[in-house]
């Protein structure tokens, strides 16, 4: 196998440089570091408090994702050359964004679950779900796979197949982004405004779905014109069009990545969207058992070994949990 190949046709974004890409990539990465940093705090917060909330740790590792494709495109714009770099740079930016499109649609589903608790909970729509995560997962790595044997082939028929993987991987995350807006809608439609069976998180009902589709709106524009541009007929490197224009990248790509992120944190989806661990388990967000049976009262006393129901959310407005009293069920 020969190569590493450098790219003939034009990408989105083009050749990096050190006057124009080396100072939008350091404020990026900077900003990316700074949600990086909230997000982990938040995250590690939560933890002491009883409060596991794993989407602040994976929107964590979106941010880090995005961190290292700017640092290395940095480092590509000084060594343009370099073809390793510039394909570990095409693997970072397109890696990164699936765990956004993940967790949006998970949101989704539990507003589904929230609001229509039968329909949510039944087998064939918590199947539905988890094939559409494995599947994203899954095709992640075959766009990532082609993505690295493109450049290490001068073969057609090969570059036709790596081609082929990249249009059918490009618009599946396109569909998968656009699915929370119309769960959510439909919900609203069907629910009539009532308030969910099965409430969850704190927060109103509306305030939940409002963060979901804005989300959604965002993340389907990226999308979409990722899935867009690569449908494309390639272009050589001498003749881009103008959707390969640096800001067409640095908007639709790390722009609407870190936006996302921001609204994540400035909203606190942490308490919007908590549910009590074990939920999956009882196929409800009412609650968990909590028994307390080992620690005493302040005048010594050992308190009533009832059961007690800590709703979801409860921990953040009520007080901290005590770590050792807390039995999930």
């Amino acid at each position: 196998m020969g190569g590493p190949y450098a790219s003939q046709t034009a990408q989105v974004g083009g050749l990096p440089t050190i006057p124009v890409d080396v100072p939008v990539c350091s404020v990026f990465l900077v900003l990316f570091l700074v949600a990086a940093i909230a997000h982990m705090t938040l995250f590690q917060r939560n933890l002491k408090r009883n409060h596991k909330f794993i989407p602040s740790a994976a929107t964590f590792g979106l941010c880090m994702s995005r961190l290292i494709a700017n640092a290395i495109r940095i480092a590509w714009a000084c060594h343009p050359t370099n073809v390793r770099l510039a394909i570990a740079a095409q693997i970072f930016v397109a890696a990164g964004v699936v765990i956004l499109f993940i967790l949006n649609l998970l949101y989704a589903q539990r507003i589904l679950r929230a609001a229509f608790p039968r329909l949510g909970w039944s087998q064939p729509v918590s199947l539905a779900f988890k094939a559409l995560y494995f599947v994203v997962v899954l095709s992640i790595i075959m766009v990532i796979t082609v993505t690295i044997q493109s450049v290490y082939t001068l073969n057609s028929n090969t570059h036709r197949i790596d081609r082929a993987v990249q249009l059918y991987g490009s618009t599946y995350f396109a569909i998968v982004s656009f699915l929370p807006l119309p769960i959510v809608l439909g919900v609203l439609l069907f629910s009539h405004g009532k308030k969910p069976v099965d409430p969850f998180g704190t927060g109103s009902w509306y305030a939940k779905a409002s963060i979901i589709i804005v989300v959604a709106v965002l993340l389907c524009l990226g999308a979409s014109f990722r899935a867009g541009t690569s449908w494309m007929t390639p272009r050589p490197l001498s003749n881009p069009a103008w959707y390969h224009h640096k800001a067409c990248f640095y908007v639709f790509d790390f722009g609407i990545d870190l936006s996302v992120a921001a609204i994540f944190f400035v909203a606190r989806v942490d308490r919007l969207f908590y549910i009590p661990d074990g939920s999956s388990k009882v196929h409800h967000y009412g609650g968990v058992i909590s028994t307390i049976s080992e620690d005493k009262g302040a005048c010594g006393a050992t308190p009533s070994p009832k059961s007690s129901e800590i709703r979801a959310g409860r921990d953040l407005e009520g007080g901290d949990v005590p770590r050792g009293s807390l039995s999930v069920l």
